[in-house]
């Protein structure tokens, strides 16, 4: 029995081994290729070897032993294929899921990055004037009371400006950590449209913009946060407010389609740069190729807010050219369908 062992061994090995070894350089060519096809060549390797070998122990002879060989090899191979196809194909959802995140994580980090360049740079504006003034008055160089309260009303202004881009930061980092809780109701939007344009129409009359909200039969009433819908309002008007050039009109419409509530900023602004449409929203994004204002005050976190609230809302914010200007179309769930007054 040994001897006959010793006399088989080796004839195995020759027609087994050049298979694996052919199996092994398939799959080193294959090493950027298909996952699934390369687990699955590695399964089928091995069982075409052993098969190989057992027809090269039996002589190329038939004979039942060879038969019954044949016939487990293909029932190995019926099992494992599937299996090995259903491996590769879990392994290449799980390696492109890991680069998809590990794009994620770089985007975010650059955004990260981006957005500190952004912020540091508005915030020491700001508080360059805020030394300076404070200390030409500290030290008497102003005097005069018309002076001395002209300085503090740009010391104040500078200290509202610092105020609101703070209040963006932390309203931003609860957006971005996922700690923002909104408690929701039935809100009607023309109300908080009413309130919106109230409070932007003074910085729209200074500037000599006109703000209207359209009035039509039915204002729709949404299933969200009345504070955080408010800031989104508010968000989108001084945004359209900021690049709409004197004389110019910002138009605020909202109505329903199917089971959404839809609101509509229009401005002035000129338009968008086909390529800067997907980036409005994204953080510390100011264009200024076809939008030029006047003033670029704030970090520019404004559409970036807006969009994470309403996505927080489960709702969709997106932007296009239209007329003279942009349009800021926001949609909304509906308190109730065809939900309205």
């Amino acid at each position: 029995m040994r001897e006959q062992l010793h006399a088989v061994v080796p004839v195995a090995l020759a027609f087994s081994v050049p298979v694996a070894a052919l199996g092994a350089l398939l799959l080193h060519r294959m090493r950027r290729r298909s996952i699934t096809a390369a687990v699955t060549v590695l399964v089928l390797v091995p069982v075409l070897a052993a098969l190989v070998g057992v027809i090269g122990v039996s002589g190329f002879m038939y004979t039942p032993q060879l038969a019954g060989a044949v016939v487990v090899c293909g029932a190995v191979a019926v099992v494992t294929v599937p299996a090995a196809m259903m491996l590769g194909r879990g392994i290449a959802s799980d390696v492109m899921w890991l680069h998809e995140a590990r794009d994620a994580e770089r985007a975010a980090e650059a955004s990260r990055r981006e957005l500190v360049a952004w912020i540091s740079h508005d915030l020491r504006t700001p508080l360059a004037g805020i030394r300076a003034m404070s200390e030409a008055l500290a030290d008497g160089v102003v005097a005069e009371p018309d002076e001395v309260a002209e300085y503090a009303r740009r010391i104040r202004g500078e200290t509202v400006r610092l105020s609101g881009m703070v209040d963006d930061l932390f309203q931003l980092s609860r957006i971005t950590s996922g700690a923002l809780q909104l408690t929701l109701s039935a809100v009607p939007l023309q109300e908080v449209v009413s309130e919106a344009v109230a409070v932007e129409g003074v910085a729209a009359a200074r500037k000599g913009v006109v703000v209207r909200a359209e009035e039509h039969g039915m204002w729709p009433v949404v299933l969200g946060s009345d504070p955080e819908l408010a800031r989104v309002v508010r968000n989108l008007l001084s945004n359209a407010i900021r690049h709409t050039p004197p004389d110019g009109a910002v138009v605020v419409a909202a109505g329903v389609t199917g089971d959404m509530a839809w609101l509509r900023v229009d401005d002035a602004c000129g338009g968008i740069p086909e390529e800067d449409l997907e980036r409005v929203f994204d953080v510390a994004f100011r264009g200024v190729t076809a939008r030029t204002p006047e003033e670029r005050s704030g970090g520019g976190l404004g559409l970036a807010i807006a969009r994470g609230l309403v996505q927080a809302h489960d709702g969709m914010i997106h932007a296009h050219n239209h007329g003279p200007g942009c349009r800021f179309e926001v949609q909304l769930p509906l308190a109730s369908v065809g939900g309205g007054r």
